[in-house]
């Protein structure tokens, strides 16, 4: 474990959510690095895919498989902007990901030690091993900032509403 290696690939990672919030989407995003070099790429699609489970986490799995040629990711490490959700972990546990690290804690829903820890539940055949907290505060404020924005754009109200791009963090 590099601590200078996961905040630069962390970086990317953020730099993958900032494309989030410029579209709208929650501001979350990820790459898979194998070998010192990343691999996949990709940020939460939910909204414009019309898929919930269009995460950053299953989209750069199913990327990462596609480059490595096989759906075991054994050798890789998962960088992510925000603890991962319970669909993303069993996805990661499925996928026998060496090691998950993540930006913001999550501790309401997030399921890599949050609110439950699936990356290292005794019954499952694998476990991942968990960085946390790398960049949180980056990570943190732009979950905030875009929420913040959600909310002044619509009143209040929880509803779905669009981000003005001059509102985006700068990349």
């Amino acid at each position: 474990m590099d601590l200078d290696s996961d905040h630069l690939f962390m970086g990317e990672a953020l730099r993958q959510a900032r494309k989030a919030f410029r579209t709208g989407e929650v501001p979350v995003g990820a790459v898979i690095v194998r070998d010192d070099r990343i691999i996949a790429r990709a940020w939460n699609q939910v909204e414009l895919l019309r898929d919930a489970t269009a995460h950053a986490e299953m989209l750069v799995l199913t990327m990462a498989q596609e480059e490595v040629g096989d759906w075991r990711l054994n050798d890789c490490t998962l960088y992510v902007t925000k603890e991962p959700c319970p669909m993303c972990a069993g996805a990661l546990v499925h996928c026998r990901l060496a090691r998950v690290v993540f930006g913001a804690g999550d501790p309401r829903s997030g399921a890599a030690g949050g609110a439950l820890n699936l990356l290292q539940f005794p019954g499952l055949n694998h476990r991942c091993e968990i960085t946390p907290l790398v960049r949180a505060e980056e990570s943190v404020d732009l979950l905030r900032t875009f929420f913040r924005n959600r909310r002044m754009e619509n009143g209040g109200s929880s509803s779905q509403g669009t981000i003005a791009a001059e509102n985006a963090p700068p990349e």
